[in-house]
């Protein structure tokens, strides 16, 4: 006797989530989880206040970036949400008018937390490799540390590792020093 094969999950079950939870689809499996935890939320609020006014709304730095917080991501049947995405404006001069984006985000950063960290680095890493991603930052608010990885042959390569208090430029934002000690609670 067969077993019947595992129902692949839909947006409808994303839908289906109660509000307090974000949701994933990854390789037709649904992950959830909760809101972040006040260090995820303070790192990537410092990360928005840092990389907001110089590259999305171009105040003291080049501008020409769309930055977004937690936007919704379709890339290749999944559907990730990755806390903060970044697209030049030349490849995308307007928002799309759907929910969620369709087009690889040129940068993303993923925040990790003990109910993520595996998800983000075992499963969406690669997913974000052959979607197209150049460059993705994981930021650690309990080690306090920043890992910088750049696309190379629809692989991720490290670049560069950070702590603490460091004061860094990292691609593709190196047009400013980035103060990690104000990411950290």
């Amino acid at each position: 006797m067969s077993t019947p094969a595992p129902r692949l999950a839909t947006y409808d079950d994303l839908l289906a989530l109660p509000p307090h939870r974000v949701g994933e689809i990854v390789d037709g499996t649904l992950y959830s989880h909760p809101r972040p935890a006040p260090r995820h939320a303070q790192a990537g609020s410092a990360l928005g206040f840092e990389l907001g006014a110089p590259f999305h709304q171009g105040r003291g730095g080049p501008g020409g970036w769309w930055i977004l917080f937690e936007p919704e991501c379709h890339l290749d049947g999944h559907v990730l949400v990755p806390d903060f995405s970044g697209w030049q404006r030349e490849r995308i001069p307007t928002l799309p008018e759907t929910a969620w984006f369709e087009l690889a985000p040129d940068w993303v950063c993923e925040i990790l937390s003990p109910a993520t960290a595996r998800l983000d680095r075992v499963r969406k890493m690669p997913i974000y490799a052959q979607a197209g991603v150049h460059h993705l930052w994981l930021i650690d608010p309990e080690l306090r540390t920043l890992e910088a990885y750049e696309r190379r042959d629809a692989h991720w390569l490290l670049t560069a590792s950070h702590s603490e208090e460091d004061v860094v430029r990292i691609p593709p934002f190196d047009a400013i020093e980035l103060e990690l000690g104000l990411l950290w609670a």
